[in-house]
């Protein structure tokens, strides 16, 4: 069988990746999420600040038809006339493969669902929150100014659904999309890792 490869998309604030972080350690295989950033960088050419950037930042481009048909599920070179961005987005998608290629692992966001959609032993997650409790952890964990907290949400949130949709076709959030969808605010941290756990042992992902 395949490497086990658990992917978490979630809402701004949700606290998903905390549960991606803490689900790995517990079972102890790499965790990946902003590496990422520094990879795509490397293979590319371009600036970690500019792939950063471009994914808070997406832009509808003529490549969606190719990102979201069937090229999109083969390495492929960078088009002729492709832009810097979708550049970028063709360079991450090759380091994901390359990871799940490697050894299991959890990746949060950038697509990886998608991307990696027909790997056998795949476990897509999004994770949710009630919006007042987003915007209090967001203004106590990253520091975020109160008066600012539900407008950074809303404007990451629908970065987020900009990039999804521009690449995949898929509507980011819709539960449709995923394996399981946790909601942290009824399950805690922990209590979200232990549900993920649970669904994995289900499918004999793990004992």
């Amino acid at each position: 069988m395949g490497n086990l490869i658990i992917t978490i998309s979630r809402e701004f604030g949700s606290g998903g990746r905390k549960i991606g972080e803490l689900l790995a350690t517990q079972l102890c295989i790499p965790f990946y999420d902003k590496e990422i950033i520094q990879m795509t960088a490397e293979k590319s050419g371009l600036s970690a600040d500019f792939v950063a950037e471009q994914e808070e930042h997406s832009r509808r481009s003529f490549l969606f038809s190719i990102a979201s048909g069937p090229y999109s599920s083969v390495s492929m070179p960078f088009p002729y006339d492709s832009n810097v961005t979708d550049q970028a987005y063709f360079s991450q998608t090759d380091i994901i493969r390359e990871l799940a290629a490697a050894g299991s692992c959890v990746i949060v966001g950038r697509c990886a669902d998608y991307i990696l959609r027909e790997e056998e032993k795949l476990l897509r997650v999004f994770v949710t929150a009630d919006p007042e409790q987003r915007r209090q952890r967001i203004v106590n964990e990253y520091g975020i100014d109160e008066k600012t907290s539900a407008e950074k949400i809303k404007k990451a949130d629908k970065a987020r659904a900009s990039y999804v949709r521009r690449y995949t076709g898929e509507e980011w959030g819709s539960v449709h999309n995923y394996d399981i969808v946790i909601n942290s605010d009824f399950t805690g941290i922990q209590g979200a890792v232990e549900v993920i756990k649970t669904a994995l042992r289900a499918r004999e992902f793990i004992r």
